[in-house]
């Protein structure tokens, strides 16, 4: 897959061997059932037509441009969402960055310069409540009509309801600052994760003879807390651990940090591109009156992650 964060960088891999693409277009934050869906689709009519898919995106999520304070925390990173396209099979993902200029473009020059001039889209595939342009005054049905101008298909998706509701980010988020991570992972097709790099951190956890690995955060996330995890990314062996994501308040952190300890891994994992996926949530993070208080409370974390996890396997042979 080819990953551009500019529609002229694009355009100029289109312009090399391609008379045309398919185009979805969202922000796909947690790729999840819903979002996939409409992937799918999209790949099938670049198929049928012989053409490249392209997923265009954003980061940072306009939400976030507009309203930093009050935007809500991500489900994926920029990283994690182009590990996901990738998996999917899209040959293009184009994620732009979203700023003063961006949120400027009027709906009917981002679909002629942009969506026709720039990606060539013969046919753009979008959600039920698409919306694009400055002041989101376009929609689908302004889409449409440019299109039939411009000589190219729009498709439309119904989104997908289960359970009673709408799949969508919104309620991913909610369902994992619940705790609910059996049903976020139901809608989002897979456990929720994390992926990132294996850093140092202050060797704390190694002196205490609970060594972790460290996975600094860049962004806020919606789940907060300690956790039954299992990680993979170390050789051909998946691993189960246990977690803490959070500042670290009697240590006294500041920046937020995923730490975890792995039950049966004792070799070098720094440098390491690692996938966390969230089981079960043991407890809230907190802050305690002394480190003996915390080495105690991490013991016993560690006994009810491998817990979890013997009666999880158990319901799961």
């Amino acid at each position: 897959m080819k990953f551009f964060r500019s529609t002229r960088a694009a355009a100029r891999f289109l312009a090399q061997g391609t008379n045309g693409s398919v185009v979805t277009i969202g922000n796909f934050d947690g790729v999840h059932i819903g979002h996939q869906a409409m992937i799918r689709a999209a790949r099938a009519r670049a198929d049928s037509l012989g053409l490249p898919l392209i997923v265009l995106s954003f980061d940072p999520h306009p939400e976030a441009y507009f309203s930093p304070a009050t935007a809500p925390p991500r489900l994926s990173s920029l990283g994690e969402r182009v590990v996901m396209l990738q998996r999917m099979g899209v040959n293009i993902a184009c994620i732009l960055p979203f700023d003063a200029d961006l949120a400027a473009i009027e709906h009917h020059e981002f679909v002629a310069r942009i969506l026709r001039d720039q990606l060539k889209a013969q046919c753009v595939v979008i959600g039920d409540d698409f919306h694009y342009g400055a002041g989101r005054k376009g929609n689908d049905v302004s889409l449409s009509r440019a299109a039939d101008k411009l000589g190219f298909e729009v498709v439309q998706l119904e989104s997908i309801t289960e359970q009673g509701g709408r799949v969508s980010s919104t309620r991913i988020r909610h369902l994992l600052q619940s705790s609910e991570l059996d049903e976020a992972a139901h809608f989002l097709g897979r456990r929720y994760q994390m992926m990132g790099r294996v850093t140092h951190g202050d060797a704390r956890g190694r002196t205490w003879g609970f060594p972790t690995l460290n996975l600094p955060m860049r962004h806020r996330r919606a789940l907060k807390g300690v956790f039954a995890v299992r990680v993979y990314g170390l050789g051909n062996v998946c691993y189960t651990g246990v977690a803490n994501l959070g500042k670290r308040p009697t240590v006294g952190g500041i920046k937020t940090l995923l730490e975890v300890h792995l039950f049966n891994y004792d070799g070098d994992a720094y440098g390491h591109r690692v996938c966390v996926d969230f089981y079960a949530q043991i407890r809230q993070e907190q802050k305690f009156d002394s480190f003996d208080a915390l080495k105690e409370q991490i013991q016993n974390d560690i006994v009810q992650a491998k817990d979890y996890f013997k009666h999880y396997d158990a319901r799961n042979v």
